[in-house]
């Protein structure tokens, strides 16, 4: 539809200026009431031109939050619903102390073995734990192998942790050897003289078949 302007001398389109005119707001609201129509095609898989569109009903849309606890309950769900083998169980977290003392444990790995020795120009067993443990975490322990065996919680075997605390005889049943567990099998130990601080396999050899205990050192 057209009218004449005076002021401009021109023939004015309404139906423009009111499309340039319509506020955003209603325009986009607009948009939105219009429902989604659904493409047809025909047998050549070309849209066809004829084909009479019926308007779709359009159900309340599910709100954005409530979509996500769907998705979130859905994928529960499916690891849920997967085999134990393919969810491994999370190796055991080793606490900050416990990091500690290995790490000052490893640190003297090579320092010779000393009968009554618990420094680092020389270490016997007992010696090399007490000093560990003294110097890492600031824990006093008792001076000798068999004296350790009897303080801090009792572990078994099957239940060792890093840290833990590994007994030996050499020879009958008494106590005369201790080492740190680090883990995997292996403890750390200054096994005799002739010989420097180093890493054994608990769970093969020699030492597998002289174990006799283990404790864990309270405080850590």
């Amino acid at each position: 539809m057209t009218n004449y302007d005076p002021a401009s001398g021109h023939l004015a389109d309404r139906s423009a200026a009111a499309r340039r005119t319509l506020p955003g707001s209603l325009l986009l609201a607009v948009l939105l009431s219009v429902p989604a129509l659904p493409a047809l095609a025909d047998d050549a898989g070309t849209l066809s031109a004829t084909a009479t569109l019926t308007p779709v009903a359009v159900s309340d849309p599910i709100p954005m939050a409530d979509r996500s606890m769907l998705f979130g309950a859905d994928l529960e769900q499916l690891i849920a619903s997967q085999p134990t083998s393919a969810k491994p169980e999370p190796a055991p977290k080793v606490s900050d102390r416990v990091q500690t003392v290995l790490r000052r444990a490893l640190a003297l790995l090579g320092t010779p073995y000393r009968w009554g020795g618990e420094s680092e120009n020389g270490f016997d067993c007992s010696g090399l734990v007490g000093y560990v443990f003294k110097t890492a975490l600031g824990i006093e322990l008792p001076r000798v192998s068999r004296e350790m065996a009897n303080s801090g919680e009792q572990i078994e075997r099957a239940a060792l942790n890093a840290g833990d605390l590994v007994f030996f005889s050499r020879r009958g049943k008494r106590v005369d050897h201790v080492g740190i567990y680090v883990g995997n099998g292996q403890f750390v130990h200054a096994p005799r003289t002739g010989k420097d601080v180093m890493v054994s396999n608990l769970d093969t050899g020699y030492w597998s078949h002289k174990f006799l205990k283990a404790r864990r050192v309270a405080g850590i």
